[in-house]
């Protein structure tokens, strides 16, 4: 039962805590980010191209024979992708800038004294010479 207390250690620490909430929240983040794009980017940039839905675009490479769906290349979903990609790259580039700036600076090394000149140790080694008669 050895492994059951590793487990319990591995799974308790910190950074699997993190892990876990950080999977959650990008979850739910990438539905928003999903959304903006599908609902808000998305439409406009549509009509700016002449009223095509992105996730329309395609190319058929095999026409739909009885049965048989069309075989379709749909370059438009990945676009769409795309942009979600992007977006959620810049939001999380811009939350990383920010709680950079956020973290406490840490104080700066006191600067090293320099070591002594020649004549300071020369000096240095008479003084003591000088002490000891």
């Amino acid at each position: 039962m050895k492994w059951i207390q590793e487990f319990k250690e591995f799974a308790m620490r910190g950074n699997v805590v993190d892990l876990a909430v950080g999977i959650i929240i990008g979850g739910a983040f990438g539905k928003i980010v999903s959304s903006f794009v599908d609902d808000i980017i998305m439409p406009p940039l549509g009509i700016l191209i002449g009223g095509v839905d992105f996730k329309d675009l395609a190319i058929v490479l095999k026409p739909a024979e009885g049965e048989a769906a069309a075989v379709m290349l749909r370059y438009g979903k990945f676009v769409q992708n795309t942009f979600d990609f992007l977006i959620v790259a810049f939001a999380i580039f811009m939350m990383i800038q920010l709680m950079n700036r956020l973290r406490k600076k840490e104080p700066e090394a006191a600067p090293e004294t320099p070591g002594l000149t020649p004549d300071q140790e020369l000096l240095t080694e008479i003084r003591d010479l000088l002490k000891n008669r």
